[in-house]
């Protein structure tokens, strides 16, 4: 049976951090806060794929609050995410996500995000898509005060 989850994540543009998303360090002259490496498109993609199996969201498995995860790659967490997937007899059919940010741009980044994205769930990269899109300069997006991502998971597990 086909199970579906959602996922979102947002993390604030700052000064000093690396700008990581989809496991690509990205040049930019600033970088996404949080306590792992704030990667908002594997959060999301995590979130919709503990989503798809009934679980709570990443905070659940990986508290910010606990200092083994801090600055911890983001990869870990879809891992283990896909990890409970067979834990529980499932596959992951595909992954779908949204990057919604001004600058800079992410095309040239696409392909290794999905490797990266693919290879850390355990499957083919072409079950996994990635787009992006702007604000149109509207809102926090617009001002370049953060980047948010979107994601949506399909599961297959047994009944």
């Amino acid at each position: 049976m086909i199970h579906v989850g959602i996922g979102y994540d947002v993390h604030q543009l700052v000064t000093g951090r690396k700008l990581i998303l989809g496991g690509v360090e990205i040049p930019h002259e600033k970088g996404l806060d949080g306590h792992s490496d704030a990667d908002a498109l594997m959060h999301a993609i995590c979130d919709a794929v503990l989503g798809a199996i009934g679980e709570g969201d990443i905070g659940q498995f990986f508290p910010n609050t606990d200092p083994r995860w801090k600055d911890c790659p983001s990869r870990v967490f879809l891992e283990e995410a896909a990890r409970q997937v067979g834990l529980r007899q499932g596959r992951i059919v595909n992954v779908d996500a949204s990057l919604i940010a001004e600058r800079p741009k992410m095309m040239p980044h696409m392909t290794a995000m999905k490797a990266n994205i693919a290879a850390a769930l355990g499957i083919d990269a072409k079950k996994v898509g990635i787009k992006a899109t702007t604000n149109e300069t509207m809102g926090f997006v617009g001002r370049e005060e953060g980047i948010p991502a979107m994601a949506v998971a399909s599961v297959d597990l047994p009944e």
